[in-house]
């Protein structure tokens, strides 16, 4: 399998102190990789060191073959995508949906003027939102409709790697599991690669292709996501499956 991103013995810090430490992660092309472990465990923290939010204060990145540096062309930042838990984060107050999706597309050259608009529509309807989404504001919408709008901001502009931190954990289980089945289906579509992280093993289970599992700022097992379930390589792992609620039946 083709690997499109790979981390070598990278470490991190927030403040002094060391947060990720000797990261080795690989994330196949056109997979979906959960990325699992407790709250605190560092996942977020990978995620920021792969967009460029975070500089890591050693090791290696590659993207694609080639090194991923922390100054990143336009073409770079554009591939790598991110979805955040909160979307309020990814979207201005003071600026319309349709602007928001546009401009994106614009910057990216991706599309621009009326041809931008048309994809944003597209884009919008796809993910079930309203048809007048275009000309409202972020506060129109619901957290779910929010989610759908961020998710669709990232898409707009063509990446090759979508990273998704923790996107339904803030969601109620109705409106988690519709936009779980909508990233499935528009990852199968476009041939996406992801990252899915999540402290949620049933999400994991549900829409990743691989496994891998963080604990304290280090990365315990890699495998793939039957092999995980049914056999944890790390006494970790199984720690983390036996936590899952079961029914006794």
């Amino acid at each position: 399998m083709e690997t499109l991103l790979q981390m070598a013995a990278v470490n991190a810090s927030y403040d002094g102190t060391l947060v990720l430490k000797d990261i080795d992660l690989m994330i196949s092309r056109h997979k979906i990789l959960g990325l699992v472990g407790e709250s605190g465990s560092g996942k977020s923290t990978v995620a920021r060191v792969i967009t460029g939010l975070l500089r890591p204060s050693s090791g290696e990145m590659f993207f694609e073959g080639e090194p991923l540096m922390q100054n990143r062309s336009r073409e770079t930042r554009k591939k790598i995508q991110m979805v955040f838990q909160n979307p309020e984060s990814s979207l201005n107050p003071r600026h319309t949906i349709g602007k928001t999706l546009t401009d994106d597309m614009k910057f990216h050259k991706i599309a621009k003027g009326p041809e931008a608009e048309s994809r944003a529509q597209e884009f919008l309807k796809r993910m079930g939102l309203p048809e007048d989404s275009m000309k409202r504001y972020p506060s129109a919408f619901s957290g779910g409709e929010k989610q759908r709008i961020a998710l669709a901001r990232a898409l707009a502009v063509e990446p090759e790697l979508l990273i998704a931190d923790e996107p339904t954990s803030a969601l109620d289980v109705s409106v988690q599991l519709a936009i779980l089945e909508l990233m499935k289906e528009l990852q199968r579509e476009r041939n996406l690669t992801v990252l899915f992280i999540s402290h949620d093993l049933g999400v994991i289970s549900y829409i990743c292709d691989d496994v891998a599992v963080m604990h304290e700022g280090r990365i315990l097992e890699t495998d793939t996501k039957d092999h995980f379930f049914q056999h944890p390589m790390t006494e970790y792992g199984r720690e983390l499956l036996d936590s899952v609620p079961r029914l006794n039946v």
